[in-house]
């Protein structure tokens, strides 16, 4: 199990267990189970509009986070700025994810996450 805090200004932060691993657990599903208002207009990894900073609680920073950015997932955070092909290509060989993600592709894995919505 991994813990996912979500946290935004206007509301107050909420820690939720998440089932790692599983595959289809991204951030917006448990955000949606759980009744957390993360906006969201396609849930497919199209539109962007589902952005999200993740980072690791209690842990090195610098270790493996989520699943792989998707081809998708990539093409989005590049046309919004979040992330440089230059960083695209660093992630690739240290295998890292970056802190921009889209929350309806980013599926959790054994790890406690902070969410920036």
């Amino acid at each position: 199990m991994a813990l996912v805090t979500f946290s935004n200004p206007g509301y107050k932060n909420k820690t939720v267990y998440a089932v790692a691993g599983s595959h289809t657990e991204t951030i917006l599903k448990i955000a949606q189970e759980h009744k957390i208002p993360v906006n969201f207009d396609c849930g497919n990894g199209e539109c962007g509009s589902c952005l999200v900073k993740v980072s690791l609680l209690g842990k090195d920073h610098k270790a493996p986070l989520g699943v792989s950015l998707s081809m998708k997932e990539q093409t989005v955070l590049r046309q919004l700025g979040k992330i440089s092909q230059d960083e695209l290509d660093d992630l690739v060989t240290i295998d890292r994810t970056g802190e921009w993600r889209l929350a309806c592709q980013f599926i959790v894995r054994d790890e406690d996450i902070l969410v920036e919505y």
